[in-house]
């Protein structure tokens, strides 16, 4: 019992510490999460999947050996020096990535190495919940939204209906498409990666197999975002730009069957996998 409270008592105490010193830094990601138009409102999620991650490998947990495993403290050392510059410098998402550095070398240096390959994933899952610096948002929605933009004026061209693209502008004969932001697909990636992520979160699966999951939500996230552009295209233009704004049902209609899309993917991949395994032994 000694063996299990001592640990529990300096993890406490450890929480504690790191919750008075990144409570600024929490306060900045729920902040962006809750932001109108936010890349991150899955941010509220991770952390409960991580936990549940966590609660369903008590029983492993608990009969795992505890010991101190002394290479934990470099890498505590190491998240501290991070938050020390990034307090200094104040970049919160450096500091955001030092607090899962220092948890991940908290339970190694508490624990020990049986504990740490229990739950290193559902700790390292957590920098999803960091965002992204803003500059890199803007860059990396820049160039997505010129590419969606390229290929869906190509399928609407296709379609018969002539269409020029300026910027993230599509003009028609009738009609004009704005390729905003949301519709450049980084949104639907992050969220894409995440819900890969969950997937491949199994030990029945092969190593490629995880890797197939989780590296399908970028072209998943692009190609489903450029249907969406060509169709909103075709709708602006044979009955009206009116349908095809924020609000409109086309338009919103259009944001969930993406989503849905994407679910209904991964899970024929997740199953496609599970059979493939069985028929291989």
């Amino acid at each position: 019992m000694k063996n299990i409270i001592k640990p529990l008592l300096k993890f406490g105490l450890l929480a504690a510490l790191l919750g008075y010193v990144y409570f600024p830094t929490f306060l900045w990601m729920v902040d962006r999460w809750s932001a109108r138009d936010s890349y991150y409102g899955h941010g509220f999620l991770i952390p409960l999947v991580s936990l549940f991650w966590i609660f369903q490998k008590r029983k492993a947990l608990h009969s795992a050996p505890k010991e101190t495993g002394k290479a934990g403290f470099a890498v505590l050392l190491a998240g501290g020096l991070i938050q020390v510059a990034s307090s200094f410098l104040r970049i919160y998402f450096l500091s955001a990535m030092s607090f899962v550095i220092i948890l991940l070398g908290a339970v190694y240096y508490l624990y020990g190495k049986k504990v740490f390959r229990e739950v290193w994933f559902p700790v390292a899952f957590l920098l999803l919940m960091i965002p992204l610096p803003l500059l890199a948002i803007s860059e990396i929605t820049l160039k997505m939204k010129f590419f969606v933009s390229e290929i869906s004026t190509y399928l609407i061209n296709s379609t018969g209906i002539e269409a020029i693209r300026q910027g993230s502008y599509i003009y028609m004969p009738h009609s004009v498409l704005l390729v905003g932001d949301p519709c450049s697909g980084l949104r639907s990636f992050l969220a894409f990666l995440c819900l890969g992520l969950v997937f491949a979160y199994d030990k029945k699966l092969r190593f490629w197999q995880k890797s197939v999951l989780v590296s399908v939500g970028l072209p998943l996230a692009v190609s489903s975002n450029v249907v969406r552009v060509w169709f909103l295209g075709l709708v602006a233009e044979i009955y009206g730009m009116q349908h095809t704004g924020p609000g409109s049902i086309p338009h919103d209609a259009g944001g969930v069957a993406v989503f849905v899309m994407a679910f209904l993917v991964f899970l024929l991949i997740r199953k496609k996998m599970e059979s493939l395994n069985v028929r291989l032994g």
